[in-house]
């Protein structure tokens, strides 16, 4: 039984990379509209939680939005240059 698992798990970790490829390859036929509709259900799905927790993680996520506002910024002024 054990060694069975054992050539299971394998052959799963064989396949990962035909997985790996697949699903790049699905994402990119995705449109926009799929995207973010997707994005949407994951959303809708995961909201529940996403309210449960939010206390937890409120600090690290503005973190991240202070870092990636500096990071739009800079972007702006590189833009904003003549190349």
């Amino acid at each position: 039984m054990q060694k069975a698992r054992g050539r299971d798990l394998r052959r799963v970790r064989e396949g990962w990379d035909e997985v790996t490829a697949e699903e790049t390859r699905l994402l990119r036929r995705m449109t926009v509209q799929e995207s973010l509709a997707h994005w949407l259900a994951l959303q809708r799905a995961f909201e529940p939680q996403f309210r449960e927790t939010e206390p937890l993680f409120r600090a690290e996520r503005m973190a991240y939005l202070e870092e990636l506002q500096r990071r739009l910024a800079k972007l702006e002024e590189w833009g904003g240059r003549s190349l």
